[in-house]
């Protein structure tokens, strides 16, 4: 099995749903985007998701669309999202890396070539927003034959035969968009999400990360008692903004506090489910 699939195996074995939190790499500096992994994971990241800057973040709102711009101030290519990777490696080799982003910095270093380069400093799957299952395939063979995951999105208004071809072509677990819009938008209907949530988990074949408006504790409590995974973007990319002009300490510290509460949330719906 891949780290992914491992880490779901291991968290339903103990009864646990997994924390994915996001972070667009080379936000707000190169130097910031390892550290700011090794700490998510201190604070109970069971996995993370790293960005690939693009200029064209169209699956994504303000809040991401500014940490893009962000980092592409910094010049940051994939090759160097890549060599973060291989740093965080030096010292992580179990945490599982999935790489969300967009086909064009792919395409342009070619499919196979990005697949071995992903797979050689340790990337465990890939999310390709704008890659949906029907037109991938040149794009998953290059994954499939260098252990990656393939992950897809899919939401409430996704057809049936779209997500046959996910359950066909994907792997290590969905990634859910709780609502309609981009990351960050709205607020979350529970009711909504619970009803859609039970009949996705009678169709998909594999575990279920729900993202998209999860913003505090309260949400993520919510989310937890629904699904494999909480998927946490806006609300921690928006507080590197927000302590940008202080410094990385700042910002160190206001990610720090945030994923503590995330975490502690469903550690709180974990214990309930487990009482039920």
């Amino acid at each position: 099995m891949s780290r992914i699939q491992t880490k779901f195996s291991e968290l339903k074995a103990a009864g646990k749903t997994a924390l994915v939190p996001y972070v667009t790499a080379g936000d707000p500096m190169p130097n910031a985007t390892v550290e700011l992994m090794h700490l998510m994971v201190e604070k109970g990241a069971d996995m993370i998701e790293l960005g690939v800057p693009f200029s064209d973040p169209m699956a994504d709102g303000p809040v991401i669309q500014k940490a893009v711009e962000r980092a592409l101030e910094h010049h940051i290519s994939l090759d160097d999202v890549l060599e973060f990777v291989r740093v965080f490696r030096e010292k992580d080799v179990t945490t599982p890396i999935i790489l969300m982003g967009y086909l064009n910095p792919i395409e342009a270093m070619g499919f196979e070539a990005f697949a071995n380069a992903a797979s050689s400093v340790g990337v465990d799957g890939v999310l390709t927003v704008d890659m949906p299952p029907e037109e991938s395939q040149g794009y998953l063979p290059a994954l499939d034959a260098c252990g990656l995951d393939r992950i897809f999105l899919v939401s409430p208004t996704t057809p049936a035969q779209r997500l046959q071809a996910v359950n066909a072509k994907g792997s290590g677990f969905v990634y859910y968009v709780s609502l309609k819009g981009v990351t960050g938008s709205k607020q979350l209907d529970v009711a909504s999400v619970t009803e859609h949530m039970g009949a996705l988990q009678k169709t998909m074949q594999m575990p279920i990360g729900i993202g998209f408006g999860i913003r505090d504790g309260e949400s993520a409590f919510e989310m937890a008692k629904l699904g494999d995974a909480v998927i946490i973007g806006s609300a921690l990319v928006s507080l590197i903004e927000a302590n940008e002009s202080k410094g990385l300490y700042d910002i160190y510290l206001a990610i720090g506090e945030k994923m503590t509460e995330f975490r502690s949330a469903i550690d709180r719906a974990d214990a309930l489910t487990a009482q039920e």
